[in-house]
């Protein structure tokens, strides 16, 4: 969970410097699983036709997908440049099937030892606090 915060506080619209394996996958699990969460509710509620807490919860939905947009692009830059690529690279993924699968290789690659272009290892950085 802190990695997530710490995306969201320390990092929100920072596309510059590196972000570790372990800070982009965090940030994009607790993102998935609050998008499943409030989705998920907003479908209950309008299958079981209470269709005022159905409006809510998508509305939740929405704003905070709007609310996440930035720092998501943003981590998903920074773990590009953690393995010597642009955060440009990220436009690969518009290209149908094939720039996704990339697109995944470079997230899963373990990032660059010792400094880069970007900037320096994030592995040599204290790791927030549990």
């Amino acid at each position: 969970m802190n990695w997530y915060l710490k995306v969201l506080k320390e990092n929100y619209a920072n596309f510059e410097g590196r972000a570790r394996r372990k800070e982009y996958w965090m940030f994009t699990l607790f993102n998935f699983l609050i998008i499943l969460l409030l989705a998920g509710l907003g479908g209950a509620f309008l299958a079981m036709e209470i269709n005022a807490l159905a409006t809510v919860f998508y509305i939740l939905y929405g704003v905070y997908a709007l609310a996440v947009l930035i720092p998501g692009l943003a981590v998903t830059v920074r773990r590009l440049h953690d393995t010597g690529k642009s955060g440009w690279m990220i436009l690969a993924g518009l290209i149908p099937l094939i720039g996704g699968i990339w697109l995944l290789i470079l997230y899963v690659t373990e990032g660059d030892r010792g400094d880069n272009e970007y900037g320096s290892d994030p592995k040599l950085e204290a790791e927030p606090e549990n």
